[in-house]
């Protein structure tokens, strides 16, 4: 892979190419990309959505809206730190073609915006609940009726997939290289983890965006790397988009665990002081008077040291990830992997684990199986001119923006998901709750 193709700026409907070196200074086009996925509406429901805490009445506790924010700002830092210096080993990139050092930290900040613009309401359990209505509930009866890799789309729902789906709409229409710094895992769901490689970790596209993929894929000249399956390298910059993530994910949901009082601030402050040891100032941190002040101070140090890691990792394995031959996720290289490694394990049992979120994961699978099986009756039953009056007050409830008269079975069931998946939390209770009678 080439850094030339792998900045395209290139978007779906272009009949001319277009040129770094003619964009406007003021308004770029990665810039763009941006304010685009800043104004959608699928971006804006986030604010509804769970990031840890499900339905959080405090403040202080992150959204999906607000921890995509916050992993766009340490993404356009990591992009930028990493174009400096990678306009230094390819000094053509900037003579001869014009990039910048901005236009790296557009492109990931953009994508990282949109992570997980495709995350259904209630977090990851939503997906698992969509996953399961398929292949253990209701939904089990359409396998016969699917192709295997659009059944394993439906089995295993992917936020991915589904963020995909949303920011390569005609209306948002973002550059090739946004889109390919976006795709973590650039293959479709079947062969399922084929190897160890974290591209194949998960998967990035459904069958309904197969070929749209395949042409982002070929743009901007990802490795092929399956004769078979849609299967590619990733887009190098992808490594940054994911590094913000695990960034914020493992700091910010560790400082949400303290401010809840579900992880003790003494055994905290020791695991986030072990992660900063090398940079921290005593002076600085002693003068500091409360709990949320020390935390706070030491989150900015630990974000900023994994930062600086980040970028050291992923400019001495520039090559292999060219090649796409780099496997892992850069932190798996981190001299800090073992302290990091601390923070996730007590994350995950104060407070991913923890009765509250529990609690509300539980409702959740509740309130989606059922929309899922009022809607895909409806819809499908629409199709074959059995509806009766209730499904026919149901189809009235759904947007027109969505299609889900399509020939395609598998398409209506997958349109059917993706309408539930850009519920926020509250509309999927709400929604719920008129279904069952309880709310008028």
């Amino acid at each position: 892979m080439n850094w030339e193709q792998l900045l395209s700026l290139k978007r779906f409907g272009d009949t001319n190419k277009r040129i770094r070196k003619e964009q406007d200074e003021t308004r770029l086009g990665f810039e763009v990309d941006y304010d685009r996925v800043i104004f959608s509406s699928e971006f804006r429901s986030l604010q509804d959505k769970t990031q840890v805490i499900p339905l959080s009445e405090t403040d202080f506790v992150h959204t999906r809206l607000t921890h995509s924010l916050e992993v766009s700002v340490v993404g356009r830092s990591l992009g930028r730190k990493v174009g400096q210096k990678l306009l230094k080993k390819y000094p053509h990139l900037q003579e001869v073609h014009g990039y910048q050092i901005n236009d790296f930290g557009a492109i990931v900040a953009a994508a990282a915006l949109a992570h997980d613009i495709g995350n259904p309401p209630f977090g990851h359990s939503g997906e698992k609940a969509i996953g399961e209505f398929f292949k253990s509930g209701i939904g089990k009866v359409y396998k016969t009726q699917l192709s295997d890799k659009q059944y394993q789309d439906l089995c295993d729902f992917e936020g991915n997939a589904n963020g995909f789906k949303i920011i390569t709409q005609n209306k948002l229409r973002l550059s090739y290289a946004t889109l390919g710094a976006f795709m973590k895992y650039p293959k479709e769901s079947l062969p399922k983890k084929p190897t160890n490689h974290i591209a194949d970790k998960k998967y990035g596209l459904f069958q309904t965006e197969k070929h749209m993929f395949e042409n982002v894929a070929e743009e901007l000249g990802l490795k092929n790397r399956s004769e078979k399956d849609v299967s590619y390298a990733r887009h190098p910059l992808a490594y940054l988009v994911e590094a913000a993530d695990d960034i914020c994910y493992t700091i910010i949901d560790f400082e949400d665990g303290i401010n809840l009082g579900l992880i003790e601030e003494e055994f905290a402050l020791e695991y986030l002081i072990n992660l900063v040891r090398d940079n921290i100032k005593t002076e600085t941190y002693y003068a500091l008077n409360n709990k949320e002040e020390r935390v706070s101070y030491l989150r900015a140090l630990a974000i900023g040291t994994l930062i600086d890691e980040a970028v050291e990792i992923f400019m001495n394995n520039e090559e292999a990830i060219l090649n796409g031959d780099f496997d892992c996720a850069l932190f798996d290289k981190s001299k800090y992997e073992a302290q990091i490694d601390d923070i996730i394990k007590i994350s995950v049992e104060n407070i991913y684990q923890s009765e509250e979120v529990i609690d509300k994961e539980i409702a959740g699978y509740q309130i989606i199986n059922k929309l899922l099986g009022v809607y895909t009756n409806a819809v499908n039953k629409s199709f074959d001119g059995t509806a009766s009056n209730y499904d026919q007050l149901i189809l009235k409830r759904l947007p027109e923006t969505i299609d889900f008269s399509s020939d395609d079975l598998y398409e209506r069931l997958l349109a059917v998901c993706h309408y539930v998946s850009l519920l926020s939390d509250s509309k999927a209770i709400m929604q719920y709750n008129k279904i069952r009678g309880i709310n008028l």
